[in-house]
């Protein structure tokens, strides 16, 4: 037996009937128990139906389709660790659409709402770029206007006070009348701090130009089978010993020391820096005339393979211009001199070396005698070498010139 859908049973050979129609089984009937109404849907309303079922609901998405320029911008924002959370989770939204990521999806993944993920898509859309930004918000009007602004700004680069030698923030902000907070902002605004200074010295080298191009060539392009060697002395370093022990570093607390202490005595360190490999080459002498720098010179002779050129840059120290020591440099035709410009020991990276051997090893030691000091340094020295890398020398000659140029340009017409 055949029936409907309605469970009604429809005898072989004839059809579903109603109100003498005929229903076949894609019919749909219709009644209202309360008023007694019967109606049906006929099977061309119920095809429609489905079609519409089939259709997309809800309001239509605006498509997102991203030039390449664009698009890299984007996923720079996205991958960003200085921009704002909120700033790199609107460009990852937005890429995310771009592929066509309904905003559902987008919200789960994000953690937002479908309505945030929807209106951030319809401001790129309407804005570009500049709609995933925030929109100032309303607030209070300014009491504070530009014109104050630029006149604490020009005082403080202009004027000094009578009882100092540079503003603070209390005696500049009584002098404008406003508060030491909108000082501090406006300080930090524009980069500005007068209770700091930066030394510097120029240097009065007649060949200044043609040295540093010399020494930077040496550091971007060294020659071929030839070792480059930045050679100095770090002189009168103090065996130093606290007068009573340190207290040792704790949770809460930093380490202690006294600030007295006993001098035992104090060395000369030269050294010798291969910019190739980083590897360091030194020695301890008890002073530094020009016969201790003929030692370490025979020092460095006698480690360095007779096969190679050897290229010095050294400062203008007079110990390293001694008649001896031209003679003997005269007699050593594979050594080849570079002097640094007077004033510019920066351009020598054993300077750099220098550095390091006193913050980690000789600044907050404690040597009960030179030669503990000594043992310690070529400690240093040994453990340095095991894992010593080159610095990267990155500036050319006309970065450097360049930069000079702008200093000299900001200290012309300045009060000396």
């Amino acid at each position: 037996m055949k029936r409907n859908r309605y469970g009604r049973e429809i005898p072989e050979g004839e059809s579903c009937t109603y109100r003498g129609e005929t229903l076949c089984e894609d019919c749909y009937l219709v009644s209202c128990p309360m008023n007694n109404l019967h109606n049906y849907i006929p099977c061309g309303m119920l095809l429609l139906k489905r079609e519409e079922k089939l259709m997309a609901r809800g309001r239509p998405i605006p498509p997102i389709d991203l030039a390449p320029r664009l698009r890299e911008q984007l996923q720079s924002m996205a991958r960003s660790r200085s921009l704002s959370h909120g700033l790199v989770r609107r460009a990852k939204i937005i890429l995310m659409a771009a592929e066509g990521t309904t905003n559902k999806a987008i919200s789960q993944e994000i953690g937002l709402s479908a309505a945030s993920v929807g209106m951030w898509r319809k401001r790129f859309v309407a804005q570009g770029l500049m709609g995933l930004y925030d929109e100032a918000r309303p607030g209070g009007p300014r009491s504070i206007s530009d014109e104050q602004i630029a006149q604490l700004i020009q005082k403080t680069l202009r004027t000094k006070p009578h009882d100092g030698t540079h503003w603070t923030c209390r005696s500049i902000a009584k002098e404008t009348e406003l508060s030491k907070s909108t000082v501090q902002r406006a300080w930090r605004a524009f980069g500005m701090q007068p209770h700091r200074q930066k030394h510097f010295k120029l240097s009065t080298d007649p060949f200044f130009v043609e040295k540093v191009r010399d020494i930077v060539g040496l550091y971007l392009n060294p020659p071929d089978k030839a070792m480059v060697l930045s050679v100095d002395e770090k002189s009168q370093v103090q065996a130093l010993d606290r007068t009573q022990p340190l207290l040792p570093l704790g949770l809460g607390y930093v380490e202690g020391v006294t600030h007295d202490y006993k001098r035992h005595g104090t060395t000369t360190l030269f050294a010798a820096l291969d910019i190739a490999t980083g590897h360091v080459l030194t020695q301890c002498k008890s002073q530094h005339r020009h016969q201790e720098f003929l030692q370490f010179l025979r020092h460095i002779d006698a480690h360095v393979p007779e096969s190679f050129d050897i290229h010095l840059i050294i400062d203008n120290y007079t110990t390293h211009k001694h008649a001896k020591v031209r003679r003997w440099l005269a007699a050593h035709p594979r050594y080849h001199v570079h002097y640094t410009p007077t004033y510019a020991s920066w351009l020598n990276q054993v300077e750099i070396w220098f550095n390091i051997i006193t913050q980690r090893e000789i600044r907050r030691g404690t040597f009960r005698s030179v030669r503990d000091l000594i043992e310690k340094i070529q400690r240093f020295v040994d453990q340095y070498n095991k894992d010593s890398k080159p610095f990267i020398w990155t500036a050319t000659a006309d970065s450097i010139l360049a930069k000079i140029e702008r200093l000299c340009k900001g200290i012309a017409g300045t009060v000396h």
